[in-house]
């Protein structure tokens, strides 16, 4: 007589695997916690910044091109005596001194006597680089670095990876006010923020990278790292 078949038990899914499957759902949704909570600190950070009234001297000025407000208060701390020599980082090539001068209302004796161009910059990290040639070779011991203010806590890390022996005293320009949780109600401000929030968390993850000496004295990252534009 045959015997009755009898179906193999199904498997089930291992502890181990299923142990797995709730850590990583936990660790994604923590993930996920800690990425939003640290954008607001950032927006909150931002949104406070102000542009100062009357700040101290410096050696010598920098500022970041991307915006043409940033270049008229770079300008004009330069003509208030607030820097010996500005630095123009991140100018398109297509655009001469002559024009540059002209498109800002700069003086042109200002220009010629106290105003260096950048062209060779293409994103922040190239502003860092060459900005850190421009201090080095001019032996500056302060500098004010000009940009927006969500830009700035960006700048400010780059710089501070390449530029190490002068003090960078960030001065920046603020176009819209965000300040009170206003920067909440307006989409573009939040998109503007978002998206800077992830390239400094990229600027962040930098920092651990190696850096090595060029001969010319200025550090340079040892991997490639190629970021986005200002």
């Amino acid at each position: 007589m045959s015997s009755a078949f009898v179906p193999a038990p199904q498997r089930k899914p291992s502890n181990r695997f299923a142990r797995f499957l709730r850590a990583a759902a936990v660790a994604t949704i923590a993930a996920g916690v800690v990425f939003a909570a640290g954008f607001g600190w950032f927006a909150d950070y931002v949104s406070r910044l102000s542009t100062p009234a009357n700040p101290p001297s410096a050696d010598a000025i920098i500022v970041l091109t991307g915006g043409q407000s940033r270049i008229d208060a770079a300008l004009d701390l330069l003509k208030s005596g607030k820097g010996q020599r500005l630095l123009i980082s991140g100018v398109n090539p297509a655009a001469g001194r002559k024009s540059l001068q002209v498109a800002t209302g700069g003086d042109k004796t200002l220009f010629s006597c106290c105003v260096d161009i950048d062209y060779a910059a293409m994103d922040t990290i190239g502003n860092a680089e060459e900005s850190a040639k421009w201090v080095e070779s001019h032996e500056y011991g302060s500098v004010i670095l000009v940009t927006n203010n969500y830009h700035m806590p960006r700048s400010l890390l780059e710089m501070g990876r390449f530029i190490d022996k002068a003090n960078l005293k960030p001065y920046p320009v603020v176009n819209t006010r965000l300040d009170g949780g206003t920067w909440m109600t307006k989409p573009e401000a939040v998109r503007v923020l978002f998206t800077e929030y992830t390239k400094y968390l990229g600027a962040l993850a930098r920092t651990v990278v190696p850096l090595r000496s060029t001969p010319d004295g200025v550090v340079l990252v040892e991997a490639s790292t190629k970021s986005s534009t200002n």
